[in-house]
């Protein structure tokens, strides 16, 4: 991976006099007139946010109207992994997401605060008035059942309005949450929950996807045995007739409790809010705990400054409650904005039920994955055309690296005017650390700009910072949306190893990255998954890249079986074909165009056809995984089968490792 030097095209570039609106220009304005600090443009703010970190973060605060209930004595003291942030400060999320003043947002009673739908056709919509009403209901049926500061409340439930109201009630009483996805397998929420021993269980009955109805119930019985701390289960009836014996029922409960005053319980800075999880593909999912003010001030900023959401904003992402964009979503309350929340398959009855979604709720924000894009560009999908996206003014994609080709297809396809919002963060921060911004330009392919805070660089093996170079991505300041600690992790040994083994002091995130000159960037894939030919090394989203920009191939994943032990490896591409496709007649195209778009050494030894790529619960392609087992080892060892999506994916990855093991 050598440097390169051309400038791409740009495709969209902001409008001067839309910037001098944008919440990012007034947060520049209040730090020349309150703070006596220069910042003309987004590289200098980018610049002072990283070499004056605790000022930076007390000027969010200050300027997004943190709301203390004790101030803190110290902004930041000590250095990662053990940076303490705004020590003695006292705070509560959900104040800050149901209360007006924050972000200058009025959140009045008959403002719209949610807009939800489902796949079968139901909706309904609730104002902050309604929410709040409904979250103090549910704060008192939660009291009413033991839960206080500290304990855990858990939901197997979808992307809906209760999952919402849930979870703001247990943050209200400093309560930790930590949600599933009803489509889980019980035994990877099991390996979720149990660790952390929740004293409450919320729960939907059943869900509707891709046109079908699943009972939950089962799973849930499963799990009220396999959770011995539980000390109560509430079930939502959502889909289908199920029940549960020994359950309360959750609007029984809101009724009861219905005329409960709303109050939120003072929590200290770095208090736990949620437990999120590592994919778990090899043992336990790792519980990564994230702080009620490291999130508070982590989205205020991505949200109202990098994304410029407020008042009057319709804010949407497709994402289920197993994905940190479900927490990301949830924020923009914090900013004021409508959040739409949808759940169901996205592609049902077809791919263009989220851009009917987009028009009928005139979404200004439309958030969604890189492969959904793919997804789209090949259906040859034309939104734009058919549906009147006029109220949409950016597109925020994740999950995987955007190809150039989806990049063309939205600025195409959806509107040359829509900022292309490609980025790239984690679980681990729950939040993006390469990002967008108003006032930045957007490069074919790139990600705009470093994320406001997050001092993102690309390191050699040796820990030495490349220009321009592929490298290791690495924070070198801590953010303070960073995890407090680890789940079961007292002394700090597991996320030590996770971060910051490598470079001491450094937050190693284990994704290829290269930072340009302008102060773009290009994320190449994991680390971990490199492809390593001839001493050339190569990101993997530059090899989907190009096979997946055949319309005849659906998915591919693509292992170097030398970088996994093996010095006579080779490089296998496993390709799952289109519907009457046939290898011989794609296989030709795709070797002449890998060795033109990448090099020779990078023609894969192999193409094998397979019928499913194995992926994470989460959606993201097991290559590390499926390396081990190609390097001979055990699959039970290699992974997890209850971490994955489809876990019979892995049969013919199984029996490729017998064959090269017999050879």
């Amino acid at each position: 991976m050598t440097q390169i030097a051309d400038v791409p095209e740009v495709l969209w570039r902001p409008d001067p006099s839309r910037v001098s609106d944008t919440r990012i220009e007034a947060f520049r304005r209040w730090l020349r007139e309150e703070r006596g600090v220069e910042v003309g443009d987004y590289d200098s703010l980018w610049r002072y946010s990283v070499e004056h970190v605790p000022d930076f973060w007390a000027a969010v605060a200050e300027f997004s109207g943190v709301r203390w209930h004790e101030k803190p004595r110290e902004v930041l003291s000590g250095t990662m992994p053990n940076a303490k942030w705004f020590d003695g400060g006292t705070l509560n999320y959900a104040e800050h997401a149901l209360s007006p003043g924050v972000a200058g947002a009025a959140k009045g009673d008959d403002e719209l605060a949610v807009i939800f739908h489902r796949e079968d056709g139901f909706a309904e919509q609730l104002t902050y008035g309604d929410l709040r009403a409904q979250v103090a209901a549910a704060r008192g049926a939660l009291k009413a059942l033991g839960v206080a500061k500290g304990d855990r409340v858990v939901a197997l439930a979808p992307n809906c309005p209760q999952t919402l109201v849930a979870f703001l009630a247990a943050a209200s009483l400093g309560a930790i949450w930590s949600s599933c996805s009803p489509d889980f397998g019980v035994r990877a929420i099991s390996d979720r929950f149990t660790q952390i021993e929740p004293k409450v269980l919320i729960a939907v009955n059943g869900y509707a996807y891709n046109g079908r109805e699943f009972d939950v119930t089962p799973t849930v019985e499963r799990l009220r045995a396999d959770i011995p701390s539980l000390n109560a289960t509430v079930l939502v009836k959502y889909v289908g007739g199920g029940t549960v014996d020994g359950a309360f029922d959750w609007n029984a409960l809101l009724a009861e409790h219905s005329g409960t005053q709303l109050a939120y319980e003072p929590v200290e800075f770095g208090h736990p809010l949620w437990v999120l999880y590592s994919s778990g593909t090899t043992g336990l999912p790792k519980g990564i705990v994230q702080g009620h003010g490291g999130i508070v001030i982590e989205h205020l900023k991505a949200l109202s400054l990098q994304a410029d959401l407020g008042p009057g904003e319709r804010f949407f992402w497709f994402t289920t409650t197993g994905w940190m964009m479900w927490n990301f979503l949830i924020s923009g309350l914090l900013v004021g904005s409508t959040i739409v929340l949808y759940d169901g398959s996205p592609g049902h009855p077809d791919l263009d039920v989220l851009w009917h979604l987009a028009e009928q709720h005139r979404i200004t924000y439309f958030g969604t994955s890189a492969p959904f894009i793919q997804s789209c560009l090949k259906a040859g999908l034309e939104p734009s055309a058919r549906y009147d996206l006029s109220a949409l003014r950016a597109l925020g994609s994740t999950g995987a690296p955007l190809s150039v080709e989806g990049f063309r297809w939205i600025a195409d396809k959806i509107g040359k005017s829509v900022q292309i919002c490609s980025v790239s963060g984690g679980t681990d921060l729950c939040a993006a650390f390469v990002a967008a911004s108003p006032d930045v330009p957007v490069w074919l392919g790139e990600l705009s700009c470093r994320a406001l805070g997050a001092a993102v660089a690309s390191y050699d093996e040796a820990g030495n910072p490349l220009v321009d170079q592929v490298g290791e991505l690495v924070i070198t300041e801590p953010m303070p949306s960073m995890p407090v600690f680890f789940w079961n992790d007292p002394d700090g040994t597991r996320l030590h190893e996770a971060y910051f083994d490598m470079y001491p002091g450094v937050w190693r995130h284990g994704d290829w990255i290269r930072v340009t000159p302008r102060g773009s960037a290009v994320i190449y894939g994991r680390s971990d998954s490199t492809l390593n030919r001839g001493g050339v090394r190569m990101g993997t989203a530059e090899f989907y890249r190009v096979v997946e920009g055949f319309d005849e191939v659906a998915d591919s994943l693509v292992v170097d079986t030398s970088a996994a032990g093996n010095d006579d490896g080779q490089l296998l591409c496993f390709l799952v074909l289109a519907p009457g496709v046939d290898l011989a007649a794609v296989e030709p195209k795709l070797r002449k165009e890998l060795r033109s778009a990448l090099s020779p050494r990078h023609v894969p030894d192999r193409f094998v056809v397979v019928g499913e790529i194995p992926r994470t619960l989460n959606g993201k392609k097991c290559e590390v995984p499926v390396k081990k087992i190609l390097s001979g080892v055990a699959p039970e060892r290699a992974v997890s089968r209850d971490a994955l999506a489809n876990p019979a994916a892995l049969a013919p990855f199984t029996e490729l490792a017998g064959e090269l093991a017999g050879r």
